[in-house]
C-alpha cells in the first residue's frame, strides 16, 4: 500500500524546536500536526496577500480610493 505522507527533515534553532515542544504539550497535538497547520496558515497568508495586491493595483488603475471602496460595494450588492 502507498504510504499517504511522505516525510521530511527540518532545522531549527534550539529556541524553536523548544517552542515546539511546549506547544506539543500544551495543545496534545504532534508536531507535525503543528506544522502542517503552521504550513497551511503560511500559504493562505500568502494567497491573501497576492489578492491584497491585486486589489491595490486595480483600485491604483481605476484612481479608486480606500474610503470609496465601502460605497462601491454596497451600489454593486443594490
Amino acid at each position: 500500500m502507498a504510504r499517504t505522507t511522505k516525510t521530511i527533515t527540518l532545522s531549527l534553532p534550539p529556541e524553536m524546536a523548544d517552542m515546539i515542544e511546549e506547544l506539543m504539550k500544551e495543545e496534545g497535538r504532534t508536531r507535525s500536526e503543528l506544522l502542517r497547520e503552521a504550513l497551511r496558515r503560511y500559504a493562505e497568508e500568502r494567497e491573501w496577500k497576492k489578492i491584497y495586491r491585486y486589489g491595490e493595483l486595480k483600485a491604483k488603475q481605476r484612481r479608486i480610493i480606500e474610503d470609496q471602496i465601502e460605497d462601491i460595494i454596497d451600489a454593486h450588492r443594490k
